[in-house]
């Protein structure tokens, strides 16, 4: 039998809609595999259970109702270096260890209206500024296929959170291979899409302009259908 875990974000949103589990299970059985491993791939700096627990009800709720938007109660996950509203966001440094953003990036608007539960915040290099995961949070991110090896940068948190099955996709940016990078080390598919696809709402890009965000998923028709959700302007 398969497990919840195996299927990926179109097949679990399958399996909600189809009533063969719940958002609240779905979820409660991703939380257990990130208590489980996610220390030891260095995966998330922040997780987020509870919320995200809150969150799987209201989204049980809103798929009997009918009508509800693609991905309700599907898992995902969040880089920190994306400003998240009520949700600390180190961008994997000390420094800013305490940060809590008081907006969202559009793209986690995006993301919440696709109907998405967040399970916290992935890992990444102080301020993504390297092509290896690594900082003085939570240490390095690992590729699951060997621990010894880190995921690469700077979404090497969320590559091994989707590598590792922890969450079926994630969300990453890239501006110089920062999730082309960690996708290869950790053997799933990641995306960068044109600047000018994502929009960088409300704030604005980062200081070279060549930061983009999009898709790290198992599956190409996973990264599509994140991308879909991406790609509309602010």
């Amino acid at each position: 039998m398969t497990e919840l875990h195996e299927l990926d974000a179109t097949a679990q949103s399958e399996a909600l809609r189809a009533g063969d589990v719940s958002s609240v299970e779905l979820v409660q059985h991703h939380l257990d595999r990130i208590e489980a491993h996610a220390a030891s791939l260095g995966a998330f700096i922040t997780v987020t259970g509870e919320q995200a627990l809150e969150r799987a009800a209201i989204a049980d709720s809103t798929l009997r109702a009918g009508d509800a938007p693609a991905f309700t109660g599907v898992p995902i996950a969040i880089k920190d270096l994306t400003f998240t509203r009520d949700v600390p966001t180190s961008m994997g440094s000390l420094a800013m260890r305490d940060f809590v953003p008081p907006v969202n990036a559009y793209v986690v608007d995006l993301i919440e209206k696709a109907g998405f539960i967040s399970l916290g915040k992935t890992n990444t290099p102080e301020f993504g500024l390297s092509s290896y995961t690594d900082n003085d949070i939570v240490g390095p991110a690992r590729t699951p296929w060997d621990t010894t090896r880190n995921a690469g940068g700077s979404s090497g948190g969320a590559a091994a959170a989707v590598s590792a099955a922890l969450v079926p996709m994630a969300q990453g940016s890239d501006g110089g291979g920062s999730i082309r990078i960690p996708a290869s080390a950790c053997g799933i598919f990641g995306f960068k899409p044109s600047r000018g696809r994502v929009s960088v709402g409300p704030l604005g890009s980062d200081w070279s302009g060549l930061a983009v965000d999009g898709p790290l998923s198992r599956t190409v028709r996973d990264g599509a259908a994140l991308l879909d959700v991406l790609a509309h302007p602010m």
